[in-house]
Parts: structure tokens; sequence; C-alpha cells
């Protein structure tokens, strides 16, 4: 069992949406935090039947409640018709909710009822290190971090079925796309841009279709948290730099299970991939946690000079290098980036083990800093 940092009782007022990927643990967390809930599950079919049919039965099975009762709805997207239900029984009856789901995509595209503000959107990302009291830094690399992934030694066959049976399922469900087998493939090409910056046009032609179908592939992505969307930092001012956003998948083992990254060996470029994509993981999930994911950012030249991260306005540089020996080709980076922002705190995350200062930057072992970054030492 994992003790989950996300505070969600000091979040909660009357209302949040609580959106996440599936097996991050949302139902876990909500039946621990809060075990006195009303527990509505609609994943139960036959529960889920009859409310599309009649979205005013809900209202019927809970006006009987006292006000600041608080209800969970679990899987809220499948039946969206009943954000009307819970508005009125808000406003009303003084019930308090949490609406918890993998996607926010049928609920926008449904038009659903958004509450008028009263529920305070949220996401629980998958576990991070400061969760872990074992934390296994090569295994994270491998398996990923949804806790049914991390918690075995091999997690193939668990990401087979996961993929298999949930994101590309949850993609037809919802009616997402007409040809489910472009989707799939594109998944795959996605995969290999993941922590690239994006090229429409490149994808779209490996994909068989058109650059404007790619950019609609990658919504479905982010509104159903299946990835997320890194801006260009744009604030010139010596070097021109790129303006198109990077591309992650939200965990790392999705994303090495899609590119047949089954068994990765320290040292080789495929390690290294993985390796800066659990700790940019870990940093949207700080960010996401504290509510400044909208700071985060990455710096590249036209030239090639590139900074991995960028924390508010070049606060923050972080460059990720999966090096067991930091050496001074691997700083080149940061120090062009301090060139243009000589204020910025510069820091440097690897695998060499010895944390410490070199010259203006600040060295960090990997796990030394998931550690200051969840003691809030860094950001």
């Amino acid at each position: 069992m994992y003790e989950r940092i996300f505070d969600i009782e000091n979040r909660l007022d009357e209302g949040m949406f609580l959106f996440g990927a599936r097996q991050v643990g949302k139902s876990t967390l909500l039946k621990k935090r809060f075990p006195h809930a009303i527990y509505i599950d609609l994943l139960n079919s036959d529960l889920r039947k009859r409310f599309r049919q009649n979205p005013a039965l809900f209202k019927e099975m809970l006006i009987k409640y006292p006000a600041e009762t608080l209800i969970v709805v679990d899987e809220i997207q499948k039946v969206p018709e009943l954000l009307d239900e819970v508005h009125s029984l808000m406003v009303d009856y003084g019930l308090f909710f949490i609406l918890s789901g993998s996607s926010a995509r049928k609920i926008k595209k449904s038009g659903a009822n958004q509450l008028g503000g009263r529920a305070i959107p949220e996401t629980l990302f998958p576990l991070v290190s400061a969760e872990i009291t074992d934390y296994d830094l090569n295994k994270a690399v491998q398996n990923g971090l949804i806790p049914r992934h991390y918690a075995v030694q091999n997690a193939k066959n668990r990401l087979k079925a996961y993929i298999t049976l949930y994101l590309k399922e949850e993609i037809i469900e919802e009616a997402a796309v007409r040809n489910v087998e472009h989707f799939e493939r594109f998944m795959e090409v996605a995969a290999i841009s993941d922590g690239e910056i994006i090229n429409y046009e490149n994808i779209a032609t490996d994909c068989g279709v058109s650059a404007n179908t790619v950019k609609s592939y990658f919504r479905i992505l982010y509104d159903s948290l299946i990835g997320y969307e890194i801006p260009a930092y744009r604030k010139v001012i010596k070097r021109r730099l790129t303006q198109a956003p990077k591309f992650y998948y939200f965990d790392v083992g999705v994303a090495n299970y899609l590119m047949h990254r089954h068994q990765l060996e320290p040292g080789t470029p495929e390690y290294g991939h993985a390796f800066e994509h659990l700790v940019m993981q870990e940093i949207i999930a700080y960010l996401g946690y504290k509510g400044e994911l909208d700071q985060l950012s990455y710096w590249h030249a036209y030239t090639g000079e590139e900074v991995d991260a960028v924390i508010g306005d070049a606060r923050i540089a972080i460059e990720i290098k999966s090096t067991v020996e930091v050496q001074r080709k691997h700083l080149s980076g940061l120090k062009d980036f301090s060139e243009e922002h000589p204020e910025a705190q510069l820091i440097l995350v690897s695998r060499d083990k010895i944390t410490r200062r070199h010259g203006d930057i600040d060295l960090y072992y990997a796990t030394d800093f998931f550690k200051s970054l969840w003691n809030g030492e860094i950001i």
C-alpha cells in the first residue's frame, strides 16, 4: 500500500472533479480517505444503464441525505447526463460531491453541466518517488509508476493488457475516432515522439492520415489524460527559439511498451530516453499537485542548444542526463541558457551518485533531486 501525497481532504470544498488515467489509484484513494462517503460506481453496468435511461433516479436516490453529506461518483464521464442532477443536489440540498473519472473528454464533448464552478478540477498522477518507501529507480524507469505495474518485477504482460484493454477500448467507447487502426498506429508513432518536439507533418506521413487528424489525435490523448503537451519557452533574447511543443505520455512504462522497450539496459540511448521521461514525469506530478503545471516549458534554440525543463519565467532550468559521470559536455545546454538568463537557477539531474555543486550549476543524483523536490527545496 502506498501513502499518496495528494492532500485531497484539504482541497475539497463542496465539489471536486478528480481526473486521472485508469489504474493510477483514484478509487483506492477515495475509499481510503473518505470511508464514510456514499459511493456510486458507474462501472456497474446495470446501474449505469438505469441512470442513462432515467437520470432522475440519481436524484431520488440521494435527496434523503442531510446537507454536506459527501457523495463519491466514480467514472462520471460514463453518464455525463447526471451532472444536471448533481448541480441540483448541490444547490438545493447542500450535498457535497467528488466526481472522479479517467477522461474529461466525454464531459466536454457532450456539453454536460460543468456545475458553474462549484467543482474544482484536480488530477491524480501515477505514483511518485515520495510515495514509495523502497523506491527503485531502475524499476521505475522500466515499469513506470502505475501502481499495479510498479509492484511487479516484469510489467510487460500487465502493460500489454492495460494498453490493449483500456487505452484502445477507452478511445473506441468514447467514439473518439473513426478509424481505430489509424489511431493504434498513431499511438505507436506518438511513442517514438515521446520527449521530442512534435512534428505533425512527419507523424501524419507515418500514420497515413492528415496533419489535422494527427492534431485531433493528440487532443484525444490530452483530454483522456494519456499524454501531456509541454510548450516551448518563447522569450527570445538572442537565439531564435523553437515554438512547437513537446509530447510525453503520462507514464514512462506506457511509452516503453508502445516503443517495444522491454529490457532497458543502463547506458543505452533507449534507457536514456526513458530516464529523461521518468524525471519529467516526477516534475509534472509535482507541479500538478502544486497547481503550477502551467509554469512548465522547455527551451530549444534553432542552433541546437536545449534545456529539458524551464520553470516559470526562466526562474529554474533543469537538464536531464542518464550519465553516471557528469562531464563538462553535459553542462553545455545549461550554460547557453544562463548566457541569456543569468538569474536562473541551474540544475542537472543524472545517475551520477555524487550530488554536488559545480560552479553555478547544482548537480543532483536523480533520487536526491526527487527528495529535494518533494521537500520543497527546489521549486
